[in-house]
């Protein structure tokens, strides 16, 4: 997915999903939150902390609340995208502009709520000192190259946890197989995954 340089240049490439975002977009427009852009993708802060933000993808618009774990969800909407990694962050997909106009009520209340728990202060902190958890096939393969394995204890624990996270995440073999010959080059060069990121 390309970044957006500006809010105008994401709508505008924004295709089958405009009007829904749009409607979204209206719907925080009419709250004291702040719209800007990161990562490509309007976010909605409050005092420079993220409250909300929008995205479409392929089969569905998604509204996402950076502390929605905190969130009542008496609609039972909100997923954790990403069960183990993600703590706060929480989901509500739509897969179309009716759906959106159906629950905008609902959708009112959770950005309410979302905004009054950034007032408050109440957040989810990111888990620090988690312990390092290697992946079997990453452990075998370090075990196998001294070269290899050296390399690796000389990285950050931030970035070695990237890498064994990087691994363990993906579902099939072959995808983990692939992945360990995409980092091995990475990791002998002392880089991190995603130092290509912070350039």
């Amino acid at each position: 997915m390309q970044y957006a340089k500006s809010i105008e240049e994401f709508f505008a490439n924004s295709g089958k999903w405009h009007e829904a975002l749009r409607l979204l977009q209206q719907t925080l427009h009419a709250t004291n939150l702040q719209e800007t852009l990161k990562w490509g993708i309007p976010v909605y802060t409050l005092n420079k902390k993220n409250v909300v933000g929008i995205a479409g993808f392929k089969s569905f618009v998604a509204l996402w609340f950076y502390q929605g774990a905190l969130l009542d969800d008496p609609a039972q909407q909100l997923i954790n995208a990403q069960k183990g990694k993600t703590q706060a962050l929480r989901q509500w997909r739509f897969e179309s502009l009716e759906e959106i106009q159906l629950h905008l009520p609902m959708i009112e209340k959770y950005v309410k709520e979302a905004i009054q728990n950034q007032e408050q202060g109440r957040e989810i902190k990111p888990q620090k000192n988690k312990p390092l958890d290697i992946p079997p096939e990453l452990l075998e393969r370090l075990s196998a190259d001294t070269q290899l394995k050296s390399q690796f204890e000389t990285l950050s624990l931030g970035r070695r946890r990237d890498y064994a996270e990087y691994i363990s995440e993906a579902k099939r073999e072959q995808t983990k197989q692939k992945r360990l010959e995409k980092i091995i080059p990475m990791i002998l060069e002392g880089v991190g995954l995603n130092d290509r990121y912070m350039k």
